[in-house]
């Protein structure tokens, strides 16, 4: 064990003493290693380009994001409906001849101003209207009813504030003037279940030389005469053109509308049909293709 020892000792130093000569020569593979190892892991370790990549992608200016693109899509829309044009549907045929259930029309947002009714929610940013021009006698009015302020309503605008408006006998008069009206070919109409059916068709001129077309199928009906009714400063008075087929201003369920819950102004039918507008295979019977992009007259 001893023996055995020693001679492995004797060894050792005989291998230390030729390992000094070749010194010069192990150097260089050192100072070659250092120089050669940033090619080396450059070309064989793609984890780092990796790793750059994802932090350009997450680095990226927030105007090429998803996240942005995704919150443009969703605020335009509501920006165009708030400030500029909003779709509606007629539900009722309150409007006809003018407008009939299944019309569908852009509303002006800007042409009277802006006030609650102009946002989703009818969010209160601030009290009245800002901006835009005054409601003209004529106009059709899209509204919110002060004793239903969730529902829009369409109707034409009769009376200004200040106008003393009353009906007799089924006649309009305006600051105690009647509003002419001519009879002219009955209006052809039909219930839900499709009967034909006619009635009474007229062309009524306002005071300010706007004449539009109204219904009167029912004599003596119930808003057929009512009281004279002054309208109050900031408020408009508002009727259907189907006069015995329409809740407005004749009631006190509605009644007189104040300037702050106009929504807009009704500008022009996009799209009309007799049928649901998204069962597309019915439109070659349905669609009514004479009323697509049809203009609607505006006041004076």
């Amino acid at each position: 064990m001893t023996t055995t020892s020693k001679k492995t000792a004797r060894k050792a130093p005989a291998k230390a003493t030729t390992k000094p000569v070749p010194k010069p020569a192990a150097s260089r593979p050192v100072s070659k290693t250092v120089a050669t190892t940033p090619s080396r892991v450059s070309a064989s370790a793609p984890t780092k380009p990796a790793a750059a990549a994802k932090i350009t992608e997450a680095g990226k200016p927030f105007h090429e994001t998803w996240t942005f693109l995704i919150i443009i899509c969703i605020t335009l829309p509501i920006l165009f409906r708030s400030f500029v044009y909003a779709p509606f549907h007629i539900p009722s045929g309150s409007m006809k001849p003018t407008l009939l259930i299944g019309d569908f029309l852009f509303v002006s947002k800007h042409s009277y101003g802006y006030s609650r009714y102009s946002f989703p929610l009818g969010i209160k940013l601030y009290d009245g209207r800002k901006g835009g021009a005054l409601p003209k006698r004529g106009d059709i009015l899209v509204f919110r009813p002060p004793l239903e302020v969730r529902t829009d309503f369409i109707k034409r605008l009769i009376g200004l504030p200040g106008d003393r408006v009353q009906v007799k006998h089924g006649e309009l008069y305006i600051n105690g003037v009647i509003a002419p009206r001519k009879r002219i070919e009955d209006f052809r109409d039909e219930d839900e279940d499709g009967t034909a059916h006619s009635i009474p068709r007229y062309i009524e001129t306002l005071p300010n030389g706007v004449t539009h077309e109204v219904l009167d199928d029912v004599s003596e009906g119930e808003a057929d005469n009512t009281e004279e009714f002054t309208v109050p400063d900031g408020k408009y008075f508002v009727m259907g053109d189907n006069r015995d087929h329409s809740m407005d201003s004749r009631f006190r369920e509605v009644r007189f509308i104040p300037a702050e819950n106009l929504v807009g102004r009704a500008e022009v039918i996009f799209i009309s049909t007799k049928g649901s507008l998204w069962k597309l295979w019915q439109w070659p019977y349905t669609l009514r293709t004479e009323r697509i992009f049809q203009p609607l007259p505006e006041g004076k």
